[in-house]
């Protein structure tokens, strides 16, 4: 009898694991540690790599025009039903004016309960006004009706080169409806746009490679400029808002995406390099295109992806609305000034809408809080100096559930759009 030699099988690639010292969260994580020690010990020099985080985000902002056009635009492209775009765009609205508003709810909440402003006992006339000035010039000249006359362009090149996420989600969502009424004769455009979309990304991976360049210059900065030791007197204040911002993702949050059928820690697990991001940052903007790319790699179709993204990093501000509440009653607590509810339901109203209508404004939140405390004289505006040296330690808690948000927001709007593929979900169960 023959025998059959024996044949080796053919050998399965193996899957090497990075070094841990080659992985992006990990390099942030290092940045920020050293950016920590840099400002600690030498605050100087510190001070000096602000052009580093500065340009970082810099970089990343420049591209996050081009990503969302070009991800609605093949989204809605594509789309046969027209209408289900409205659909989904007032069902997302009516969502983050929800989540948002219980989020004022929770920061009044615990702001009356915890009282971190009791025991400064300031009074008012020795604050210095001029070191707010700059924000109240800014807040007074914001109005209801200059935020949606400010969402349209002066031209189509205009919300490009302001980088404006309102304004160039307007102009894709018309781009993409006359595209999509073209039937045929809009494929071939659609077709480069999709092209141009995966060579923006591939820009993006590699910018990326320099985000802990980026966290560790704005990192050092911040300590260097501000000092760890100046948080001393008003860490009450930080410790009760990032307590709050912990407990709302991981409760209301968790809620949410547990109701939606997936868990909120794998999902902070899946987008962990992001969290690192934004944190070394206290930019929300520096995740916004991986966000988008991960969300659609999860299983999010592309059009609703890029339709929830960009409007929830103007509407859906959960982390904004936390803080407008809780530092808004600390001001109040700190200069011994007594709100009756009726002045506190006054400051929750006009936050609904202050917490948004600042939205693309260098110093967005704080500007919106001034404006928000000018519907109770009684609140010395001037009292935000105290919180003014604290508020980049803030926005970085801010920035972070203003993100993951949105990330939560998107999944759950696809899951009830039935855009949603399950499979790939998997990972987050």
């Amino acid at each position: 009898m023959l025998s059959t030699p024996d044949v080796a099988a053919p050998a399965l690639p193996v899957k090497t694991r990075k070094p841990f010292y080659r992985v992006l969260y990990v390099q942030v994580l290092i940045a920020i540690a050293i950016g920590i020690a840099l400002g600690h010990y030498d605050a100087k020099t510190a001070i000096d790599m602000k052009p580093f985080g500065d340009g970082f985000i810099k970089l990343i902002k420049m591209l996050i025009g081009p990503v969302v056009f070009c991800t609605v635009v093949s989204g809605i492209a594509g789309m046969q039903d027209i209408k289900k775009v409205g659909r989904i765009g007032f069902k997302a609205l009516l969502y983050f004016e929800i989540v948002s508003t219980f989020a004022l709810f929770i920061g009044m909440a615990v702001g009356n309960c915890m009282r971190p402003g009791d025991g400064f006992n300031v009074n008012p006339a020795t604050l210095d006004a001029k070191a707010v000035s700059d924000y109240v010039g800014k807040a007074k000249s914001m109005t209801a009706s200059d935020f949606f006359i400010n969402i349209v362009p002066n031209t189509v090149v205009d919300a490009f080169a302001k980088g404006d996420v309102l304004q160039v989600l307007l102009i894709s969502l018309l781009f993409g409806f006359a595209l999509s009424a073209m039937g045929d004769r809009g494929k071939a455009l659609t077709a480069l746009i999709d092209t141009g979309s995966q060579a923006v990304f591939g820009v993006i991976n590699f910018i990326m490679r320099f985000a802990p360049i980026g966290a560790f210059g704005a990192m050092a900065f911040t300590v260097g400029k501000y000092g760890v030791v100046s948080l001393a007197p008003l860490m009450k204040l930080i410790g009760t808002f990032y307590l709050t911002s912990f407990l709302f993702v991981f409760v209301v949050l968790g809620v949410i995406a547990r109701v939606a059928g997936f868990s909120i820690v794998k999902f902070l697990v899946y987008i962990k390099e992001e969290i690192f991001l934004v944190f070394g940052t206290s930019s929300s903007d520096t995740a916004l295109p991986t966000l988008m790319a991960k969300l659609e790699k999860l299983g999010c179709s592309k059009s609703l992806v890029g339709l929830i993204v960009p409007t929830g990093y103007t509407f859906n501000t959960d982390g904004t609305s936390i803080y407008m509440t809780m530092a808004a009653l600390f001001v109040a607590q700190a200069t011994n000034t007594e709100l009756s509810l009726t002045q506190q339901l006054a400051i929750f109203a006009v936050a609904m809408l202050t917490s948004k209508g600042a939205s693309g404004v260098q110093g967005a939140s704080f500007i919106a809080l001034v404006g928000t405390l000018a519907v109770v004289p009684s609140i010395p505006v001037a009292g935000m100096g105290l919180i003014l040296g604290i508020d980049r330690f803030m926005s970085e808690a801010r920035a972070l559930v203003n993100m993951i948000g949105n990330g939560v927001a998107t999944i759950v709007m696809a899951r009830w759009e039935k855009e949603l593929d399950q499979s790939k979900m998997s990972v987050l169960r």
